[in-house]
């Protein structure tokens, strides 16, 4: 399954024009607060009708203004999850479950016990909504909506009304979404954490247009689309397995580029995992450092470098087979004669790496 954007539409104030792909996967939309996202989601769910344009899932047309054909939001498969679980208070979990299931009707679709198990919810099936936690509450709104066998899945930043420690359960079963279902999902954030754990693709928006889009991987790691994604949130990510449990609390993993160090993941050993750098937890340089209480050093080639404006720039490295950004002064860059193809060393703090940045690949 695949969805297909392309509308315009004009309010009193604002105006949408955008296009996008949205392969299977995870396509994040991205962007700060009033670019435009939660607008998209809702004209592919059919909340709104552009005034021009076509969106296409997959053969199934769900609007076209030229042949004037707008398929109503009961007739569209979709499954819609907000930033509240929006449950019915009055029936219990599985009971939420099941109304989902009611929306399949007779389409085959993912059995209830996969879909228990998979969102870790057994335990809760007889409670109510009033006695769940919010993580809780999303966890059973994500189960509903695909209980009812839907062929795209929208979430409207589905996190934002949690703290982070609820944030840091809900992930794993959002990757666990990604990994085990075919079903393309478009997920509207403003949170360049979730975006990185979870986007295979991403769509950046500013003030109703799409300023870049593709693979995730490549958006984040590309200096260019620094501006956009926010300087301080820049970063990228390095991928692994691990290797083993130190006796210190220390995890090791295997990179391409090298062993790294982290603070304990609870992963069994084999299992392969991504981690986000942040540009501005990287130091570089030249030569290998020697006296640090770094843990981390990566031989790493300089591939790109973009000046800013004011005194920062922004490097792009390759460390084994992962991109890298680092964060560092104008002065810094002119002083290591940092160009594409210097050869230098990313030195990366052992404790700057939370354990929200630390996510599975599978």
């Amino acid at each position: 399954m695949s969805l297909s954007v392309r509308f315009t539409h004009r309010f009193h104030d604002f105006s949408l024009d955008v296009a996008f792909e949205a392969p299977s996967g995870v396509t994040a939309l991205f962007g700060r607060s009033g670019s435009g996202k939660t607008t998209v989601v809702n004209a592919v769910a059919g909340l709104l009708k552009p005034a021009a344009g076509r969106v296409q899932l997959d053969e199934t047309l769900l609007f076209e203004s030229e042949r004037r054909l707008f398929v109503p939001v009961h007739q569209r498969r979709l499954g819609y999850v907000f930033q509240e679980g929006r449950l019915f208070p009055h029936l219990n979990v599985r009971q939420n479950l099941l109304y989902g299931r009611w929306f399949a009707r007779n389409r085959s679709g993912v059995a209830l016990d996969h879909v228990v198990e998979m969102l870790g919810i057994g335990d809760l099936l007889a409670r109510q909504p009033g006695r769940l936690s919010g993580g809780e509450k999303q966890r059973v709104a994500i189960g509903r909506a695909l209980l009812a066998n839907p062929q795209l899945l929208l979430m409207d930043e589905p996190l934002a009304a949690l703290d982070e420690d609820r944030k840091g359960e809900i992930l794993p079963y959002l990757e666990r979404l990604r990994e085990e279902t075919e079903i393309p999902i478009l997920y509207v954030s403003h949170s360049m954490a979730e975006v990185a754990r979870l986007a295979t693709t991403l769509v950046l928006m500013e003030k109703g247009r799409v300023v870049r889009a593709g693979p995730a991987a490549d958006m984040l790691s590309d200096p260019e689309n620094v501006p956009a994604l926010g300087v301080r949130s820049a970063g990228a990510s390095l991928h692994g397995i691990v290797a083993a449990q130190e006796e210190d609390g220390l995890t090791r993993l295997e990179a391409s580029a090298g062993p790294l160090y982290l603070p304990r993941v609870d992963a069994p050993l084999g299992t392969r995992i991504s981690i986000r750098i942040l540009a501005h937890d990287v130091i570089l340089s030249r030569s290998r450092p020697e006296g640090l209480s770094a843990l981390n050093v990566l031989p790493a080639t300089v591939t790109a470098v973009r000046l800013g404006d004011g005194p920062g720039a922004i490097i792009q490295l390759r460390a084994g087979d992962d991109l890298l950004l680092a964060r560092i002064t104008r002065r810094s860059a002119h002083a290591l004669a940092l160009e594409p193809g210097a050869e230098c060393f990313a030195i990366l703090k052992t404790v700057a790496v939370a354990q929200s940045a630390v996510g599975g690949l599978g």
